[in-house]
């Protein structure tokens, strides 16, 4: 009989810090792994991300501060400081900051294909105002 515990699973290697700033904010990778990738998202005052969708992964989204309007097949919802929503794949989806503050989310991307060339992004004219 073997009393001593299990070694425990390696965890996950965070990933190097990779930061992309857009014209509405900043995105900046904290962790990738198999079929998963974690994103610290800040939108500012007033900017929106362009409307988009993925075939091949899920999205959930936590406000971590300022105020979200989220827009999800069609239905919008005000997300405040420690509420979140889910996205699924195949839903046609868009975050803006209607706040006076930036607003700070933490994204985690679940699927089994997570290249951004999975982005399909709606004109501008179609988005939600």
């Amino acid at each position: 009989m073997n009393d001593s515990p299990e070694a425990p699973s390696p965890a996950p290697m965070p990933h190097p810090e990779t930061t992309r700033t857009p014209p509405w904010g900043m995105v900046t990778m904290l962790e990738e792994g198999p079929r998963y990738r974690i994103n610290r998202i800040v939108v500012k005052p007033g900017q929106h991300m362009s409307t988009q969708m993925h075939y091949h992964r899920s999205e959930h989204w936590v406000v971590v501060s300022g105020t979200a309007k989220v827009t999800c097949n069609g239905e919008e919802k005000l997300l405040n400081q420690k509420e979140s929503t889910y996205v699924p794949m195949n839903t046609p989806h868009r975050v803006e900051n209607p706040g006076v503050i930036d607003l700070v989310m933490i994204e985690v991307q679940n699927g089994e294909y997570l290249g951004d060339d999975d982005i399909v992004r709606f004109p501008e004219e179609l988005s939600p105002s």
